[in-house]
Formats: C-alpha cells, structure tokens, sequence
C-alpha cells in the first residue's frame, strides 16, 4: 500500500491496517498525547491518542528526519 493511498483510507480503516499490517515499534508521551509508532511497511506511522478525551487524535506518517525521532530513539535499549 502507497503512502497516497494509506492517506486516503477513511480514519477506521486506517486504525485496521495498522493492526492487521503494521508492526508496532514503541510508545512515547508526547505532551497531552500517547503516541504510539508503527512500522508499516518501510514507513513510520504515528497514532496520537488522547488518554483523557479516550480518542485517537491524529494518525500520520513521521519523516525520518523530524525531531520527535530521538524520543522514540531514547526509549530502544539495544543489547
């Protein structure tokens, strides 16, 4: 599935191919947020969800180069 294409995907399908096709990588707070990153395919997807309001705010591609990368990168341990 194209970039373009997980973009056009009503806001429920996308929440179904993250599950059925994405792997999960790691969680952060963000803010007021949880943001959970998926691996789909060879992209980073982001889910923002909102613990207080109990919704999903936003579901969007990460670039590789956006700051919010060393967030992620701090929560990986590697042996």
């Amino acid at each position: 599935m194209s970039k373009e294409e997980f973009t056009d995907l009503p806001f429920h399908e996308k929440i179904s191919t993250l599950y059925t096709e994405g792997t999960f990588v790691v969680g952060i707070r963000y803010y007021r947020h949880k943001v959970n990153l998926y691996l789909l395919e060879n992209e980073y997807v982001e889910v923002f969800y909102n613990h207080k309001l109990d919704k999903i705010d936003k579901i969007d591609f990460l670039p590789r180069d956006h700051t919010r990368m060393k967030f992620y990168l701090d929560q990986i341990k590697l042996n």
